[in-house]
C-alpha cells in the first residue's frame, strides 16, 4: 500500500531562512510537500484548516519547523496552543531559531518541544543542520496513527 506523504509545515518569517531551509530539505531528497507560512497566526490557521487554509486536505503535518521570533504571534505561543490541544498534542514540533536566549529554550522545553535547533550563522552549517533534522523527522520518525 502506498501512503501519501504528509507535509512539513515550515513557520518562518525570514524569506532567506525559509528558502535555505527548503533548499536543504530538497537537497536531502526529502519528498514530503513543504508548506511555508510566515507567522504563528497563519501556522494555526493551517493546522486548524481555517482562514485561507479552510478546506485544505492532508491532515496534520509530519512535523512543524517553527521559528520563535515572528510577527503577529510568536513560536512559543504556537507551541503552547499545539500542546494544549488534544488533537494536536502529539504533533512533533522542532524549534528552528536563531534565539539562544535561556528563556526561549526553557519555555520551549517546558512546553514539550521535540527538538530545539539553533540556526547557525554559517550557511553550510545551517544546511547540514536542516538536512539532518529533515531526514530524522520526515523519514525516520512517525507520529502515532489515529485509531
Amino acid at each position: 500500500m502506498i501512503r501519501e506523504l504528509r507535509t512539513i509545515l515550515l513557520v518562518e518569517d525570514s524569506p532567506v531562512d525559509a528558502e535555505m531551509t527548503v533548499d536543504a530539505l530538497r537537497e536531502s531528497r526529502i519528498a514530503n510537500p513543504i508548506v511555508h507560512v510566515e507567522d504563528g497566526v497563519d501556522a494555526l490557521d493551517y493546522l486548524y484548516a481555517r482562514g485561507s487554509f479552510a478546506g485544505r486536505s492532508g491532515g496534520c503535518p509530519v512535523v512543524v519547523l517553527l521559528d520563535i521570533k515572528m510577527p503577529r504571534m510568536d513560536g512559543i505561543e504556537v507551541l503552547r496552543t499545539i500542546r494544549e490541544d488534544e488533537t494536536l498534542r502529539s504533533l512533533p514540533v522542532v524549534i528552528l531559531s536563531s534565539s539562544r536566549e535561556e528563556r526561549d529554550l526553557a519555555a520551549s522545553w517546558n512546553l514539550g518541544v521535540n527538538a530545539y535547533v539553533v540556526k547557525p550563522v554559517d550557511a553550510g552549517q545551517f544546511f547540514d543542520a536542516v538536512r539532518t533534522l529533515g531526514q530524522f523527522w520526515a523519514v525516520m520518525n512517525e507520529t502515532p496513527t489515529e485509531d
